[in-house]
């Protein structure tokens, strides 16, 4: 198996691995959710997706409350968020998802670790271009028999479903995502992720080496606490 392979399974696990990390982004998750639909879970369905993540990463239900009782307070931090767009080494497409209370401190940052690593920060829309908005919901494979709920996802949006290892990958287009959230709600299968992520319409393959001069511009990216997500062009498939 190629190294980028191998990356995308080392990648998952350590995301989940710095807890200190994953708290913070999470929160940070939570007030965006706070800020653009209010703190009722029932009512705001962002929120319901980032209190399903923060269950998936063991976060404390007393942390989760704070998070939300902080983001509706008038002290609450004021996170925007930004997308950066620029292109690694050896040509492959970056998008960088951040919730920032500082953008010039963020930008100055981010473009640190693209000058560094061999790529080049760019404007807005350079390689977006390049990505579709997908709905993106993860649900352990057992318990569900996916071939009879494909079918009925289908009307609520699904437009392709995955299975890797023990986990079901399920994709709908960006406005699909509230309904294929209630359906698989109304029908008791809990999500271990749900996410809305940019999906490149053509990957890249690359040699070992080459993937890793880009592993190592994502890990860069991937410290810094303004980042939430990062996604790329290179292919990591076997």
């Amino acid at each position: 198996m190629g190294r980028a392979f191998e990356f995308r399974k080392e990648r998952k696990m350590k995301r989940w691995a710095g807890m200190a990390k994953t708290f913070t982004r999470i929160g940070r998750e939570i007030a965006l959710a706070v800020k653009s639909g209010g703190t009722n879970p029932e009512y705001n369905s962002r929120l319901r997706v980032a209190i399903q993540n923060a269950k998936s990463a063991n976060m404390p239900k007393a942390n989760v409350e704070s998070a939300i009782k902080k983001a509706a307070g008038k002290e609450a931090e004021n996170f925007q968020e930004v997308l950066y767009e620029g292109k690694g080494p050896h040509g492959i497409a970056i998008m960088v998802e951040t919730a920032t209370d500082n953008p010039t401190r963020t930008v100055a940052n981010v473009r640190m670790y693209f000058d560094r690593c061999g790529g080049a920060l760019g404007t807005s829309g350079s390689v977006g271009f390049l990505f579709d908005r997908k709905g993106v919901f993860k649900a352990k494979a057992e318990g569900h028999d996916w071939d009879e709920l494909e079918l009925e996802l289908i009307d609520a949006g699904l437009e392709e479903l995955k299975r890797e290892e023990d986990e079901v990958v399920l994709v709908c287009g960006f406005t699909d995502f509230g309904s294929l959230q209630k359906a698989l709600e109304d029908r008791n299968i809990e999500t271990t992720s749900a996410a809305l992520e940019y999906i490149p319409n053509s990957t890249k393959k690359l040699d070992d080496s080459e993937v890793e001069a880009v592993v190592k511009l994502i890990d860069r990216l991937e410290e810094d606490d303004d980042v939430l997500n990062v996604y790329t062009s290179m292919d990591m498939t076997e």
